[in-house]
């Protein structure tokens, strides 16, 4: 099994740090430009809604960061050759998802290998994800970060961690994580729903203000899964 893409950013460009093995001339080509991949599950739960979010997030990272983007919409099955070309893979939803066992196992090897997933609660997926990453890594609960996580404070400032976008049941918006070998190798945000702060103006009818804190939250998570 390959590594994943590492990259670390400098001045108007981001540099690869890690190669792919022999097997990469059997497997589908691989640019620095940064590609999110929706993440399609089964089970019922709709993951494919609200396909303009990643555009729109990758247009905004790349018009205010260093980060080199393709913002292009994408989804990948953890079972397809391509899940392993993608550094960053989003998941999102409003209900229920299973993942089968060799989705599980999937899942686990490509987080183990570099490879960062970001989830977004959109309202009613909580419990569901959660059991269904308890099989992925069955010794770990998330941890929720604390403000002081490099995170909240890698590119745009999150004295308070995530921003509440949508006010969903008027919860306090949390951020927790699930980390390999130190590494925080999963970012989940609940009762936050950035995501949807990312998608077209007249979609959810955010606010300027609102969408631009989504954007500019999203562009740290980037970021952060860019460079650790």
């Amino acid at each position: 099994m390959r590594n994943l893409l590492r990259y670390t950013l400098l001045p108007g460009t981001i540099v690869l740090l890690a190669a792919l093995t022999a097997t990469e001339a059997q497997s589908p080509r691989v640019t620095s430009a940064l590609k999110i991949a929706r993440l399609k599950y089964s089970g019922g739960g709709d993951w494919y809604n609200d396909p303009q979010e990643e555009v729109n997030l990758l247009k905004f990272v790349g018009e205010n960061s260093p980060v080199d983007v393709d913002p292009v919409y994408g989804f990948v099955e953890a079972t397809s050759e391509e899940f392993f070309t993608y550094p960053f893979v989003f998941l999102t939803g409003h209900g229920n998802m299973k993942f089968n066992d060799a989705e599980v196992d999937r899942i686990r090897t490509y987080l183990e290998n570099g490879g960062f997933l970001y989830a977004d609660d959109d309202y009613g997926m909580d419990k569901a994800f959660r059991r269904e990453m308890k099989k992925v890594f069955p010794g770990q609960n998330f941890a929720e970060l604390p403000f002081s996580h490099g995170l909240y404070h890698c590119f745009y400032d999150f004295p308070n961690g995530p921003p509440k976008t949508h006010e969903h049941d008027g919860k306090i918006p949390r951020g927790f994580g699930l980390f390999y070998e130190g590494r925080m190798v999963v970012y989940y945000t609940y009762e936050s729903n950035p995501s949807d702060g990312w998608n077209d103006t007249e979609v959810h009818g955010d606010p300027p203000r609102k969408r631009e804190e989504a954007l500019r939250f999203g562009t740290n998570i980037v970021v952060w899964a860019l460079t650790h």
